[in-house]
């Protein structure tokens, strides 16, 4: 089956630094270009969260597109669920 687009917003928590926060997605960054083609990573950096997650007010964005089969996505989403410090995740194809 041909590679589809994908976008994905993921909200890191920077309870414990901004550095770990980009650390972790730097694995995820990593993991997206083993399996796929990463595109636009659009770093959004530290911000107020609508509503406490967690009990936590701020957490670190970054907006990312790639280009992966069609069986990535899942496999990329049940990774993320499953990290420490990831607070929120929404993955959509373009």
């Amino acid at each position: 089956m041909a590679a589809k687009n994908y976008e994905a917003m993921l909200v890191f928590s920077v309870k414990n630094g901004e550095e770990e926060a980009q650390a972790n997605f730097e694995k995820f960054k990593a993991l997206i270009e083993k399996h796929g083609t990463l595109g636009n990573v659009d770093e959004w950096g530290s911000r107020k969260l609508a509503y406490p997650i967690n009990y936590e007010t701020d957490g670190y964005y970054y907006v990312v597109e790639y280009t992966a089969e069609p069986e990535f996505p899942a496999e990329f989403e049940r990774i993320l669920g499953i990290t420490d410090g990831v607070l929120r995740f929404l993955n959509i194809s373009k």
